[in-house]
């Protein structure tokens, strides 16, 4: 039952139950009379011939009745349970009865004596009143002696009161539908909607097996939302239990699903099982699942990133995606207004750049409107204009899901710190350029038109350590003002199969909504020469070589690999990625050119030779440490840098790489 409860049904629903356990009380006292001088019971009260006002909609014991099949004795042994928590006088009856004193309460050989129509049926237990645990029978001898009580739950609902059972409240946590949805989304509600409505019409009423439904993908709180608007417009109020939550041992799981099961016919209910977050490596959660997808009736959903296989019970699987790019430009622009009207096309290359839901759009918007108003007041000139604002809101938005997964480096090198040929320079400086223009060219232009696949940007950094491959994607990130993620491939992979793809899966859909620059280092730790399939290790690595290809072709950001053996990849995947840069070891000049631009202006030098530094045969990340070791023993002996500093340094970096130090590169130092 999930009957609209207003103030005339509840008063009424008052009334009849009143009436309804004065009967019961009356046939208690008849049984009683013998005992009555000894206890002194009272009189039948008056209002026992009243008879209630007819209710349109079912009271709430004649819901109970209709909905569990009680017969006329099993209403009238619950009516008397719950008497006794309404009615003080029940509890006289009842030590009446037994003839102690003591025991005030009601037990199944006092219904049986007294209660009009029973049946020895009532008190078996797949019986509706202890099947579906109405009632709770206490400790005792025998069965029909031992206490009877009713359940909270279904008292509370036979006063005309709704709420989740205690037991379920631990783990079910209640949604409600949040308001408008996006088109696109919308559209999914109203499929549900017909699919479910469809059913009801064949299936029976008291409590329906309705096809499962499946909503997959990254959108969780889309899903969410989803799910809780198609069960408010069908009358349902919808739970969520986390597949974390479900009980594990078997007495523990047909204690949730009964009591899951009830709660679905006293409150109209509908469960939403998040499997979002759930390691398919844990078999018995996995069968626990399975189990109560199948084996539970009622509306159910199955939240997941990955479609589920259907077993017996029919599973209808919907694709749930981030609002469309045009239905993000609407969110943008309800969210922010008339200040929308002042960012000059600047909404679309948020949409761009950054794919998020209606409740990350909201929270970005409504905090750069916070913070921008404030610097305003606080400064005739803001340090930062709205489009900025905006830009690093939606960047914060993104971060949590990325942040636990992979190392978040804050960019510090500009184009000025990169020294490259300049063959090199311009292919990072296209690179830049595709990712700020792929707005425009792929949807404005409609390349995005002809299909998905190759629209992902990559780019291949070769060149043994010390570069400038990191280097460079920092100067990236700080040109583009992305966020910077290191992902050690080497920690990626995994021996056992099907986990490479699972850590990589996790990491791209996380960086999806801020489009991230992904840098993962040592590539050739999955990519190298995809061997011959001679047995099933080597199938399975293959298909993690094509995982990762296929995600990286997909992937709405910027993806970089770096390797130190260009000649070790797979010329299959070089083929596939859209830029190759080759960071050679740098000449002469341009070890000068790196030495010129290595310390800080605050830094005080004194006498450095350019020239001779650069005779140093070192890649530009040496030559970052050894001016940073030759500025520690400069400040240690509160002199300037100069070159007897960076000669110990030098030295100091050539014994860890296990090389010496020629005259040919220090003659003349000093």
């Amino acid at each position: 039952m999930n009957a609209t409860i207003t103030g005339n049904w509840y008063d009424r629903n008052q009334r009849f139950l009143s009436a309804a356990l004065v009967t019961v009380r009356a046939a208690l006292m008849q049984c009683a009379k013998p005992a009555e001088s000894v206890f002194g019971l009272p009189p039948i009260p008056e209002e026992s011939n009243n008879v209630p006002d007819n209710i349109s909609t079912p009271s709430a014991i004649e819901a109970l009745c209709i909905a569990f099949g009680l017969s006329h004795f099993e209403r009238d042994v619950l009516l008397m349970c719950a008497g006794v928590e309404l009615d003080s006088s029940f509890a006289s009856l009842c030590s009446a009865l037994h003839g102690d004193t003591q025991q005030t309460y009601p037990t199944f050989s006092l219904a049986l004596a007294a209660l009009a129509d029973p049946h020895w049926s009532a008190l078996m237990p797949n019986a509706p009143l202890r099947y579906w645990r109405l009632l709770e029978v206490g400790a005792g001898n025998t069965l029909t002696t031992s206490q009877l009580r009713i359940d909270e739950r279904v008292l509370h609902f036979l006063t005309g009161l709704q709420h989740l059972d205690a037991r379920l409240a631990t783990v079910v946590e209640p949604l409600s539908a949040t308001g408008n949805l996006v088109p696109s989304h919308a559209a999914l509600v109203e499929e549900i909607i017909a699919v479910w409505t469809g059913a009801r019409a064949v299936l029976t009423p008291t409590l329906q097996h309705l096809p499962a439904v499946q909503l997959c993908g990254n959108e969780m709180q889309g899903k969410r939302a989803i799910a809780a608007a198609a069960c408010e417009a069908l009358g349902l109020s919808l739970g969520m239990i986390s597949a974390h939550a479900i009980p594990l041992h078997p007495d523990e799981f047909e204690t949730f699903t009964r009591l899951w099961e009830r709660e679905v016919i006293l409150g109209g209910s509908a469960l939403l099982l998040d499997c979002d977050e759930l390691d398919s490596a844990d078999s018995a959660r996995e069968r626990s699942i399975s189990r109560l997808i199948e084996s539970t009736r009622g509306a159910i959903i199955v939240s997941s990133r990955e479609r589920r296989r259907a077993l017996h019970r029919p599973l209808l699987t919907f694709e749930v995606r981030k609002p469309t790019p045009g239905e993000q430009r609407t969110l943008w622009r309800s969210a922010l207004g008339s200040a929308a009207l002042t960012l000059n096309g600047k909404v679309e290359a948020l949409v761009s750049q950054f794919n998020l839901d209606t409740s990350s759009i909201s929270a970005a918007s409504a905090g750069a409107l916070v913070q921008h108003t404030s610097e305003q007041e606080h400064s005739s000139l803001a340090k930062n204009n709205l489009a900025q604002v905006l830009w690093d809101a939606c960047r914060m938005q993104a971060r949590p899901h990325l942040d636990d997964l992979a190392q978040r480096i804050e960019p510090a090198a500009s184009w000025e710190d990169l020294v490259l040929p300049e063959l090199q320079q311009q292919i990072v400086r296209d690179i830049a350029a595709h990712v700020r223009q792929r707005g425009k060219v792929y949807e404005t232009w409609g390349f995005a038109s002809r299909g998905l696949r190759g629209l992902g940007i990559n780019a291949l950094f070769a060149g043994s350590s010390g570069t400038g491959k990191t280097m460079a994607a920092e100067v990236l990130a700080n040109e583009l003002r992305l966020d910077l993620y290191h992902i050690d491939l080497s920690q990626v992979v995994s021996k056992y199969i099907g986990e490479t793809e699972k850590n990589l899966r996790r990491v791209f859909d996380a960086a999806e909504e801020g489009g991230a620059i992904l840098l993962f280092d040592e590539a050739d730790a999955l990519f190298g020469k995809r061997s011959e399939v001679k047995d099933s290790h080597d199938r399975y690595a293959n298909i993690e070589v094509s995982y990762l290809l296929q995600r990286m072709e997909a992937y709405r950001g910027l993806a970089i690999l770096t390797t130190n053996m260009k000649s070790a990849l797979d010329t299959a995947f070089l083929r596939r990625i859209r830029f190759i840069v080759q960071f050679p070891f740098p000449d002469a000049a341009q070890r000068m050119e790196i030495w010129r631009r290595i310390f800080p202006a605050s830094t005080p030098t004194e006498g450095l030779d350019m020239t001779k530094l650069a005779r140093l045969n070192v890649t530009g990340g040496n030559i970052r440490n050894i001016a940073l070791n030759a500025a520690f023993l400069a400040a240690e002996a509160q002199e300037p840098v100069r070159m007897a500093h960076l000669l110990r340094a030098a030295r100091s970096e050539y014994a860890k790489l296990e090389k010496s130090l020629t005259e040919a590169e220090i003659g003349g130092w000093i």
